[in-house]
C-alpha cells in the first residue's frame, strides 16, 4: 500500500492542547503516525502549505445526506437521523443508508428507537445494528411514554449503544413554533415556555440512571438544561449533550419579520440562553458541534411563519461558524476538533476523529482565515435555508481526504 506523508502542516490534534507543526504518515486508510516524525523514504509527500490539518468532520444527526455541501464543510462523515421519507425502523433501510454516501463520504445510520417513530413499540433495534446501526434516535419527537423510553434505554445500553434524544416535553411543546417570550408575544406565534427542555432532560436523566444507559441530547439550548447536564456529569453518568452554530449565535429576535429560516426545532431561544450556551461550550458542557442539517426548499419556507417547516441547511456553515469560538477565545482549535471530530466518533463508536495510529485517514486542510459570505442562493445544499444569508464568515476546507485519498 502507498504511504503519504502529510508535512508543513499544523495538526489539529484533538489529544493534544493546541496547534503544533508536525507530520501525519498514512499507510493506505489508515494513519500509522503524527506529530514530529521522519518520513520515510519511500513515501509520497503532500505540503499542506501551512494550512491546519484536522481529522475529517463527523457531523452527529443530520437528516439528509448532501455530497456538495458535506464536502464544502469538511464533512467526511455522517450520522442519519432515522427521520427520512421511510424511517430508518428496519435493518434493510439501516443496510440502504450506509451505502448512501460510498464513495464520496460515510454515511453512519442512526436506528429508529421506535416503529415509525411514533414512540408506542420499541423498534427491531439489535438486527438494526448487526446492519450497521451505530446508535438509536428518538428522531425529532419526545417518547412521551415513560415505560417505553425505559425499555429503549435498557435495551439499547445491553447492546452498547447510546440514545439519542430529542429534548421537548411534548406535553409542553405541543404545536408550538417559537419560544416564550417578548417576540413569539409580539408577533403572536403560538409559543412553549423553554422549561419543556429541561423537563424532558430531567426525565431522561433520571431513566438513564436507573438503567445505565448511554444518552446524547442531541440539542441543548437552555440554561436550565445545561445545568442538569453538569449535574449528571458531575455524578459520573453516562450524560452528552450537543448544539449547533444557530444557538450559539441567533436569539429568538432573529424570528422578526417571520423570517421562516430562522424556524428552528427547538426552536431559538432567549438571549439569556443564547449566553449561557457559549459559557456551555467553554467549559466543557457541551460535547458536540453539529449542523442539524436539514435543507429545506421553497415548498417548506415560503408560507406562514407556523406552517413552515423547521429546520436549516447548516453542513457548509458548519465549521466557518465554529471557527468563531476559536477566534473570540472560546476553545482552542484542537479543543474545537475534539467536538467536531473526537466526540462524535466516540459517541457512535467508530475509529475516526483522531490522529491515533490506526484511526482512519480522514483529514481536512483548513484555511481558518479565508473570508466568504454565505450567500443562500449559492450554497451548494440541496437548498439554502440558512438564516445566516449573507453574514460575512472566515473559514473553510481546501482540501478534503477520505479514507487516505483526496476527494
Amino acid at each position: 500500500m502507498t504511504k503519504i506523508a502529510i508535512i508543513n502542516g499544523q495538526l489539529a490534534d484533538p489529544a493534544t492542547a493546541d496547534l503544533c507543526p508536525g507530520t501525519i504518515l498514512i499507510e493506505g486508510d489508515r494513519i500509522l503516525a503524527a506529530g514530529n516524525i521522519d518520513v520515510p523514504g519511500d513515501a509520497e509527500q503532500v505540503d499542506a502549505a501551512g494550512l491546519v490539518v484536522a481529522p475529517g468532520l463527523i457531523d452527529l444527526g443530520v437528516f439528509a445526506t448532501d455530497k456538495p455541501a458535506f464536502h464544502f464543510g469538511g464533512i467526511t462523515r455522517a450520522a442519519l437521523m432515522p427521520d427520512q421519507s421511510s424511517i430508518l425502523d428496519e435493518a434493510g433501510l439501516i443496510r440502504q443508508a450506509a451505502r448512501a454516501g460510498k464513495p464520496d463520504f460515510w454515511v453512519h445510520p442512526i436506528a429508529a428507537a421506535t416503529r415509525g417513530l411514533k414512540g408506542i413499540e420499541l423498534a427491531e433495534i439489535g438486527m438494526m445494528q448487526a446492519a450497521g446501526a451505530k446508535a438509536v434516535a428518538t428522531g425529532r419527537q419526545w417518547i412521551a411514554d415513560s415505560g417505553v423510553m425505559m425499555r429503549v434505554l435498557a435495551y439499547a445500553s445491553g447492546l452498547g449503544l447510546t440514545v439519542i434524544t430529542h429534548a421537548e416535553d411534548s406535553g409542553l411543546a405541543g404545536k408550538a413554533v417559537a419560544t416564550s417570550g417578548e417576540t413569539a408575544t409580539r408577533l403572536g406565534l403560538s409559543h412553549a415556555p423553554a422549561c419543556a427542555e429541561a423537563i424532558a432532560i430531567a426525565r431522561d436523566i433520571m431513566l438513564a440512571r436507573e438503567t445505565g444507559a448511554a444518552v446524547h441530547f442531541r440539542l441543548v439550548t437552555t440554561k436550565a438544561g445545561f445545568d442538569l447536564i453538569r449535574a449528571a456529569k458531575a455524578e459520573g453518568l453516562r450524560i452528552s449533550c450537543g448544539i449547533s452554530p444557530a444557538y450559539l449565535y441567533l436569539a429568538d429576535n432573529a424570528v422578526t419579520d417571520f423570517r421562516t429560516f430562522a424556524r428552528l426545532s427547538p426552536p431559538l431561544r432567549s438571549e439569556d440562553d443564547r449566553k449561557a450556551a457559549i459559557a456551555a461550550v467553554a467549559d466543557g458542557t457541551i460535547d458536540v458541534i453539529t449542523s442539524s442539517h436539514d435543507p429545506r426548499g421553497p415548498e417548506d419556507k415560503r408560507l406562514p411563519f407556523a406552517d413552515a417547516a423547521p429546520g436549516m441547511a447548516g453542513a457548509e456553515t458548519l465549521l466557518a461558524l465554529s471557527l468563531n469560538l476559536v477566534r473570540e477565545g472560546h476553545l482552542s482549535m484542537t479543543r474545537l476538533m475534539t467536538l467536531l471530530s473526537a466526540n462524535p466518533a466516540r459517541i457512535l463508536g467508530i475509529d475516526a476523529g483522531s490522529f491515533a495510529s490506526g484511526s482512519a485517514a480522514d483529514l481536512i486542510f483548513i484555511d481558518p482565515g479565508a473570508p466568504w459570505i454565505v450567500d443562500s442562493a449559492r450554497m451548494a445544499a440541496q437548498a439554502g435555508n440558512t438564516p445566516f444569508n449573507r453574514m460575512p464568515v472566515q473559514g473553510r476546507a481546501r482540501r478534503v481526504m477520505k479514507g487516505g485519498l483526496f476527494l
